[in-house]
Formats: structure tokens, C-alpha cells, sequence
């Protein structure tokens, strides 16, 4: 269905659906990947400063067990031995500072050997009572992370040792361990742009393009559409599933409720109206038995930009029409009986005059006499079996339309009045099935269709059997199928008959069945329940 533009305003929520996901997405992708990234980073700062302050506390733990230093403070120039030591320590452990000094809180030994003598500049905490203690402080060196620790000789606190790292050296650690973070947050937003890239593309050709307000009005639209029409509407997609289904249909085909998404294949629908769904090119106005309903439907492929994407179909109820014309079709074939009739009684009349123009009214008498007879004699036999005015006068009429053939109709059997059955539903099963019969003896030798009728109890019986080329097992498998039929022709209302038998046979309880008749042929046996109302 193609797609018609709508005057909308301009505006982000006029922009297509796809644009619009787009958009979001890259918003909520930079947002959480920014986000991440100062997490991450505040993470990386706090880490690093731990880490700094760990590292001077076990650094500065480890020169305060040490024996060295011990020997050291307890001579008379403990900076003499102890300054190259703890530079040496420095260098070893990356670190900017190793100060030990005195509990009055004078150097021993510093970075700075200028500094050497003089006093310790920040806190000391709990160190000259034995504890750890740790701070970020500026000293002489500007900013830094150091900790404090006693240095005990037999359980009493003698000295002090210091250790620290600046910060700008923990900020050089920090900015690699950032680096990588902004690196990888860089990938991931890569990653989430190209995702959101590829879902935007694959919703824009579901879209078409489309911008959210013209999808719901579309949806709004449709859906009103699809509900208020009196026509049953059924859209399937490429593989036959159905995708779209309005009220009607759903009440002309008995659909279910979760019919969305099912195939039409497996809904119990006439094979017919199915593959009258599934074709590639369109059919209009063409007649399927659904059910007890007769349908005229018409179904067209959809198409997108050059796409194949499914079938509409659309169905409209012909069941009280085709009762009217069932009704036209019984007077049809009385008149065809009746022509007939009247053809063969003009041919006899002809003789008759011919016979008498001769001067042999002798031969004409004897003639007219015999025919009058042989007329009378198949009148009596058929008003004998078939007491039904309607039903005796069709047959009498396709007695003549068989003679007019040259095809031996015989009729057998009794009609019990008052059986039941209406006469219409009578006229439509054996004018269909005897029509059906005159087809199949057409081409063949000796022509030969014989009707019996059965009534016993409740349940009558109506066979007919012919010495045509019969149906093979697959034709008459198909033929009993519920619904089966060709296709009408246009204009006649013909090609529906043993759909509408079948129809008649289901609506009094009935039965239909195929055999083979003793005439060689195909043989058509059709029961119906005589208390069934019809």
C-alpha cells in the first residue's frame, strides 16, 4: 500500500522513527560511556593515592624494623651512615622521601641534604606513641603522601621515619591509568555508535521512513478502516501468515482470536480460497464454499517499492444471494426440462403431420399412440417414485434432456412423501449430481446414468451412478474435500454443484461419498436425516 505524506509540523518528533532511536541511542550511549569515564577515573585517583599511601607505609615500616638503622641512631653521628642508606633506599623504592629524625623532631637525613638538622615540617600523630600514622600534607617538598612510624628499641620509641611521594608523582601514574580508560571508553562508544547505527538502518527500512506521528496516524487510520468495513479483510505476508484481520473476516471464516501469525494453510480453510490467497497474480470476484457460507472473494498481491510482501484478500458474503439464485437456477433447469420437452413434442408433432400429409394416417395414429404411451408410461413411473411435484418434474425433464442426448437415463427407487427434506435442497443434489453424470458419459459408449432413491426411517438416500471413466482415489479424496471446488465461471453461477451438495448434505446431518457404480462409472451416494429441519 503505498505510502501517502503528511503535512506535519517540524519538529524532532516529525524526524522518522529511525532517526529519532538513532539519536536517543547515541545519547544514552555517550551518556553512560562519560559517565563510566568519570567513574572510572574517580576510581583510578582513589586507587592511586591508596596505593601511594600503602607503599610509604611499608616502605617506611620496613627502614623502621631495619638493624641498620638501629645501629645507626645508636652512634654519635647516625646522619654519617644513615643518609647514603636511605638515598639508596629512595632509589630503590620509588619513592620521593625517606626522613628519619629524632622524637624532638630534628632530621637525620632528607632529600635535601640542606635540610638535614632541621625540623620535621606536618604532623606526627600517634608515631611517638607507637602508632601508624598517615596523611596527605605540604611539606618541603610541596604536596605528598607520606606516613609516619616509631622505630622501637627493646619497646620504647627512640626515632621516627618518615617516607612520602609527592603528588605529582602518584598525578603521572594517574594520567596513564585515565589514558587507558579514555581509550577504552572510546572503544566502547565506537562499539555503541556502530550498533546503534546498524539498528537504526534496519528500522528504517521497517519504517519506510516514516516519523512516529505518521506511523500512529497510519495505525489509527487503518485500524478504523479495517474495523468499520463491511467487508471481511485478511492480509497475509510472504509466507502466507496472516498478519492483519478485521472483524468481518474473522466472523465470515470462523477465525480464532490469536489467528495473528498463523498460516492461512493451517486455519481449515477451503483449499481453494487458500490457494486463491496464496496466488501471485490477482483474482477477482471468484465464489468459495467456506463453511455453510458461499464467499466471493478477490485477492491481489502487495507490493512495496517493488516488493513482493503478501496478498490482500477481501471476502464479502454471497450465502442469501446464491439461495436467491439457487432458487433461479431450479426454474433454469425446469425451463431447460421443459424445452426439451417441448422440443422433442415438436419433433414428434412434425412426424405425426409429415405421416398424415403422406395420406398414412394409419402409421400416424399408431405413431402418436406409442409415443403417447412410452410419454405416459415414464410419467407414471416417475410421479410412482417421486411424489413431490418439484422433484418429479426435474426428472422428468432430464429424462427428456437425456433422450435428447441419446443417454439411457434410468430412475429406481421410491421418494416417500412428506420426507422431509425441502424440495429445493432435493432439486439442487440431483440436478447437480445427474448434470455431473451427463458430463462424465459424454464422450463414451454406452451412455448410461442411473438415479435410485432410498427412503427408510429417518434417513434418506439419494445415488447416482453413471458408466462414465469414474474418479481415481486422489480425485475423489479431493472432490469430498470440505469446500472443494473449481472455479465459477463468470456470469453462470455454475462450477459450485458438489460444494453446494456437500453444503446440503452437512446441514441435515448428512453424508457425501464416491464409489464406484456397477455401470463402471463413479458413483455418488448422498444420505440426509429426513427430521433434520431445513
Amino acid at each position: 500500500m503505498p505510502r501517502v505524506p503528511l503535512p506535519l509540523p517540524r519538529g524532532l518528533r516529525d524526524r522518522p522513527v529511525a532517526q529519532q532511536v538513532l539519536l536517543l541511542q547515541f545519547g544514552t550511549v555517550l551518556l553512560l560511556v562519560v559517565t563510566g569515564i568519570l567513574m572510572a577515573s574517580y576510581d583510578a585517583r582513589r586507587d592511586s593515592y591508596s596505593r601511594a599511601t600503602q607503599r610509604a607505609v611499608a616502605v617506611a615500616e620496613t627502614v623502621a624494623d631495619s638493624p641498620t638503622l638501629t645501629t645507626a641512631l645508636s652512634g654519635d653521628e647516625p646522619t654519617t651512615s644513615l643518609q647514603p642508606w636511605t638515598t639508596e633506599v629512595r632509589r630503590d623504592t620509588d619513592t620521593d622521601f625517606v626522613v628519619v629524625m629524632a622524637l624532638d623532631r630534628t632530621r637525620y637525613t632528607h632529600t635535601d641534604p640542606d635540610q638535614i638538622g632541621g625540623k620535621f615540617v606536618g604532623d606526627l600523630g600517634g608515631a611517638p606513641d607507637g602508632e601508624v600514622f598517615t596523611q596527605e600534607y605540604t611539606g618541603t617538598l610541596g604536596p605528598s603522601v607520606r606516613a609516619v612510624v616509631p622505630v622501637e628499641d627493646d619497646g620504647e620509641v627512640v626515632a621516627l621515619v618518615s617516607v612520602g611521594i609527592t603528588v605529582s608523582d602518584i598525578n603521572r601514574g594517574l594520567k596513564r591509568d585515565v589514558g587507558i580508560v579514555l581509550l577504552c571508553g572510546a572503544l566502547v562508544l565506537a562499539a555503541g555508535l556502530a550498533g546503534a547505527w546498524l539498528l537504526s538502518r534496519r528500522l528504517h527500512r521497517l519504517t519506510h521512513g516514516m516519523g512516529e506521528r505518521e506511523l500512529a496516524r497510519m495505525y489509527e487510520y487503518y485500524s478504523a478502516v479495517l474495523h468499520s468495513v463491511r467487508e471481511g479483510l485478511l492480509l497475509l505476508d510472504g509466507e502466507g501468515r496472516v498478519q492483519l484481520v478485521n472483524d468481518e473476516a474473522r466472523r465470515l471464516l470462523a477465525l480464532p482470536e490469536d489467528v495473528v501469525g498463523t498460516r492461512i494453510e493451517d486455519l481449515g480453510l477451503a483449499p481453494g480460497l487458500v490457494a486463491a490467497a496464496r496466488g501471485r497474480t490477482a483474482e477477482s470476484d471468484d465464489l468459495y464454499l467456506a463453511g455453510e457460507r458461499m464467499l466471493v472473494v478477490s485477492s491481489a498481491p502487495a507490493r512495496w517499492d517493488g516488493r513482493d510482501v503478501g496478498a490482500v484478500v477481501t471476502l464479502r458474503d454471497h450465502t442469501e444471494l446464491r439461495s436467491v439464485t439457487g432458487e433461479l437456477e431450479v426454474v433454469r433447469r425446469l425451463t431447460e426440462s421443459l424445452r426439451s420437452q417441448n422440443h422433442e413434442a415438436a419433433n414428434r408433432l412434425h412426424t405425426v403431420v409429415s405421416l398424415i400429409e403422406m395420406d398414412r394416417s394409419h402409421e400416424a395414429v399408431e405413431f402418436a399412440t406409442e409415443e403417447l404411451q412410452v410419454a405416459q408410461l415414464l410419467t407414471d413411473q416417475v410421479v410412482g417414485a417421486v411424489e413431490d411435484p418439484i422433484v418429479a418434474a426435474l426428472l422428468l425433464g432430464k429424462s427428456a434432456e437425456a433422450a435428447e442426448r441419446g443417454i439411457e437415463l434410468r430412475i429406481e427407487g421410491e421418494l416417500p412423501p412428506g420426507s422431509g427434506v425441502a424440495s429445493r435442497d432435493l432439486v439442487t443434489v440431483l440436478g447437480n449430481l445427474v448434470d455431473n453424470a451427463f458430463d462424465a458419459v459424454a464422450d463414451v459408449e454406452p451412455r448410461q446414468i442411473e438415479v435410485r432413491l432410498t427412503g427408510e426411517g429417518d434417513t434418506l438416500t439419494v445415488r447416482v451412478g453413471d458408466s462414465g471413466p469414474g474418479l481415481d482415489a486422489a480425485a475423489s479424496a479431493r472432490v469430498l474435500d470440505r469446500g472443494w471446488t473449481t472455479k465459477a465461471e463468470p456470469g453462470t453461477g455454475r462450477g459450485l454443484g458438489l460444494a453446494l451438495v456437500g453444503q446440503i448434505a452437512r446441514r441435515h446431518d448428512g453424508t457425501v461419498s464416491v464409489g464406484r457404480s456397477h455401470l463402471g462409472g463413479a458413483e455418488f451416494m448422498v444420505t440426509l436425516a429426513t427430521e433434520v429441519d431445513s
